[in-house]
């Protein structure tokens, strides 16, 4: 009896040791399973996360911020931000070489001088440009906006022509007149108008001026004999050539001589010639000489008072508007 119980003793414990065996190796397929899933899930993500990667480096590289790239420095390598900051540099390099080519269709670039105020401008430029791409060109250069810049290429040059098709060539001189947006504020303050016409009508309620004292001494000689004859109840463009034959208020002959490229007008007498800017000629005032209807008297103000007015006499009539708005210009309609 005590053999037999021994032997069923031993073959319940074989069942046992078999049920657990079992139960061991079904847990480690479950794992197994567990983990080759997990396996394949991140497999999937890492094929995905190329992807992604892709499309970041497909946007431009100037819509990363500073603070985004402050915070991806850190997880990058040093090799790899190094390829970074000289891609960055290359780029930055090649946009700023392109801003300084000229346009494809600009045609050979050519060396010439600018002047401007005086002053001297080393230029290169494409031959087949416009002037108007020149005067945008020029506007930071010499520091004049480009729609009050005038250039002078064998007289004024037409913004739509070519600068080959106006002759300039390496070596060439051009000419530029402008005002500076100071300058223009200074015109500004110059009379409207209204206030001329207001001040010419005050002046005629007053005594005649060709009869004031300082003036009739001068006027009662008469027209002087080189005088160019001139014209009443009409107005003529300025001569291409100087108005002369006039007197000064000591009675000294004077010729006005308009350097509308220079913004200039140069008032010659004998003893010598005074250039005087556009700009500096705060207004001006014109009186018919009575007795003398085809005459004016106008005078140049080139201070803040009356007293610094530069009185000039026999003016042919048909010039004295014309006069007026070559010193002026279009600011005497503002």
């Amino acid at each position: 009896m005590s053999g037999q119980e021994d032997s069923t003793a031993d073959s319940n414990n074989t069942d046992i040791s078999k049920d657990k065996d079992s139960e061991k190796k079904s847990e480690e397929g479950k794992e197994s399973t567990v983990t080759s899933q997990t396996e394949e899930t991140k497999s999937s993500e890492l094929q995905q996360q190329p992807s992604e990667s892709t499309q970041q480096e497909s946007q431009p590289q100037s819509e990363i911020t500073q603070q985004q790239t402050a915070a991806v420095t850190p997880s990058i390598s040093p090799s790899t931000s190094s390829t970074m900051v000289a891609a960055a540099i290359a780029t930055a390099v090649a946009a700023s070489t392109s801003k300084q080519q000229p346009n494809a269709d600009a045609g050979e670039l050519i060396d010439f001088k600018v002047v401007y105020n005086k002053k001297k401008y080393d230029i290169s430029f494409g031959v087949e440009e416009t002037v108007g791409a020149l005067k945008a060109h020029l506007q930071d250069v010499i520091g004049v906006p480009s729609t009050m810049q005038k250039v002078m290429i064998k007289g004024l040059a037409k913004d739509e022509m070519t600068l080959k098709k106006l002759g300039v060539a390496k070596g060439s001189k051009i000419m530029v007149v402008g005002s500076t947006l100071n300058d223009v504020l200074e015109v500004t303050k110059k009379p409207t108008v209204a206030q001329l016409k207001e001040e010419e009508l005050k002046e005629s309620q007053k005594e005649s001026v060709s009869q004031q004292k300082q003036h009739k001494k001068v006027l009662e000689k008469g027209p002087p004999d080189d005088v160019m004859p001139g014209i009443k109840n009409v107005k003529e463009v300025l001569p291409p050539f100087p108005i002369s034959g006039m007197l000064n208020k000591s009675g000294g002959k004077v010729r006005l001589t308009f350097k509308l490229e220079q913004d200039q007008v140069w008032v010659g007498t004998k003893e010598r010639t005074q250039k005087i800017p556009l700009n500096s000629i705060k207004t001006i005032v014109s009186e018919p000489i009575e007795g003398h209807d085809s005459y004016s008297m106008i005078a140049l103000q080139l201070g803040p008072t009356e007293a610094s007015r530069y009185w000039i006499y026999w003016v042919p009539n048909q010039y004295v508007e014309a006069i007026k708005e070559a010193i002026l210009g279009k600011w005497q309609l503002f």
